[in-house]
């Protein structure tokens, strides 16, 4: 995912994260059902339910209702210094649906973006639990990950997500025993970017050195980020959509301090790759793939399905190639292809696809020098979990997914147009104000062996080579 050290935009009173346990509110974890697969069939995992990450939550002090963290600022009464912090405060339960627009019903999931209750909140991020107090987690290697979405309410400037972090399954709650909130209060996250507005990173809180956001009236920056691998399976909007794999040069939870959390002035000095290995069929060349209309018509739901491919063929393998397919109304439609000047075509992520379109596009390879395929298969060796968002980018205004970017750039330079979103468009104000009402649909959550999370008519890649296949089969 791209740079979110100011991302996600949330005004809800007090929104922190915490490790104690607040009793204000229960909190109910909405049900979201899921199926695991083999060849001989899927059965439904009853237990899934989702929990909402700590960043949104209120944080206040333990037994009361002062708040440790309002607006821009920490109260330092109650957070003198970081370890504190994490005795003084604690983390509440949460109103899923009527403050922040989070409603399950069986296998679907919907993320409203804006929620007006008794104050106004922006997104939302969420993680699949296996239990009350445990994070699902995922080995990926040899095995493919399919869910059902509708983006068809999300324009320009918004990003529905679907993730994985190499979170830990408790959410730190054993490795720091200050954290007495965990997984079921949704604690724990960390990405590639190294966020440094996670509120508590490896069980203290992270407000020394804290700097308000300029553009965020409700964020900031403190002294620590939370780094770790990172695949995005789904970044999109109804425009444009992308899936990167981020690798690490180190396994799960790391906690960066100032400039090695990499950011703007220092982007590539964290452990982390921050640009990752995308592939976004717009950027690479097929304009006419992926849209309301298109090839993958954004206009409706259609299935997403990606396989995570090793070089033996067996979970103990090493990731060699990120495949992906889609299916709509009944059909299979294969990935695009890569129509770039002086690129071989591709129509997955591998390493030589990568090397390829970096050089192609004259970026800087991060993604080799973090360790490219195989740290990322480390990680999905390891287990991650699932995360889905919401959010609009106080930072680059979702123009690196669905416009042209850099913005200075010349847009005839292969690499730069992401999508057709004018470069004006994606201004969180603007959004936040004139959609509101704009959100993400994900159901249908399978995993399991290759081949075996969905069906679809084979031979068409799409309407126009299925009428080519049904005229030949008339031959």
């Amino acid at each position: 995912m791209f740079n979110k050290l100011a991302l996600i935009t949330f005004t809800f009173l007090a929104v922190a994260s915490a490790q104690q346990v607040g009793t204000q509110q229960a909190e109910n974890h909405p049900k979201l059902s899921w199926q695991k697969c083999t060849k001989g069939g899927c059965t439904t995992q009853a237990q899934g339910a989702v929990v909402l990450d700590a960043n949104w939550r209120w944080l206040h002090n333990v037994g009361g209702y002062t708040n440790c963290y309002t607006g821009n600022t920490w109260d330092k009464s109650l957070c003198p210094d970081t370890k504190s912090c994490a005795t003084n405060c604690a983390l509440d339960g949460a109103d899923y649906g009527g403050t922040y627009g989070i409603n399950a019903n069986g296998n679907s999931l919907t993320l409203k973006f804006v929620t007006q209750s008794q104050q106004k909140n922006i997104g939302s991020r969420v993680y699949l639990l296996n239990s009350d107090t445990k994070y699902e987690m995922f080995k990926l290697l040899n095995q493919e990950f399919t869910f059902d979405v509708d983006v068809s309410n999300l324009p320009c400037g918004l990003n529905g997500a679907l993730y994985f972090s190499e979170m830990e399954a408790d959410g730190g709650m054993g490795k720091y025993p200050s954290n007495k909130a965990g997984a079921k209060y949704g604690t724990g996250y960390c990405d590639s970017q190294c966020p440094r507005d996670i509120k508590f990173i490896a069980g203290e809180s992270n407000s020394a050195g804290w700097v308000p956001s300029p553009n965020d009236i409700n964020a900031g920056t403190g002294n620590y980020g939370a780094c770790c691998n990172e695949m995005d399976i789904w970044e999109a909007n109804s425009v444009a959509a992308a899936f990167t794999p981020h690798p690490c040069t180190a396994s799960g939870l790391q906690r960066c301090t100032g400039n090695a959390c990499g950011g703007t002035a220092n982007r590539y000095g964290s452990i982390c790759d921050p640009d990752g290995c995308d592939f976004n069929s717009y950027r690479m060349g097929d304009t006419g793939y992926y849209g309301k209309g298109l090839k993958v018509d954004t206009s409706k739901k259609f299935t997403v399905v990606t396989q995570f491919i090793t070089n033996t063929g067996t979970a103990t393998g090493t990731l060699s190639e990120i495949r992906r397919l889609y299916v709509q109304n009944g059909k299979i439609i294969q990935h695009s292809k890569t129509n770039i000047p002086g690129m071989a075509t591709y129509d997955s992520i591998t390493t030589a696809f990568c090397n390829a379109q970096k050089t192609a596009f004259g970026d800087r390879n991060s993604f080799n020098e973090k360790g490219g395929m195989a740290n990322m298969s480390k990680a999905a060796a390891n287990g991650m979990v699932l995360v889905l968002s919401i959010w609009d980018d106080h930072t680059a205004n979702m123009l690196w997914l669905d416009s042209s970017y850099p913005t200075n750039g010349d847009p005839s330079k292969p690499g730069i147009k992401r999508g057709t979103c004018a470069t004006s468009s994606g201004t969180p104000s603007d959004v936040e104000n004139s959609v509101p009402n704009s959100s993400v649909t994900f159901s249908n959550i399978k995993f399991g062996d290759i081949g075996s999370t969905y069906t679809g008519t084979a031979f068409a890649r799409s309407e126009e080579n299925a009428t080519v296949a049904s005229q030949f089969a008339q031959w």
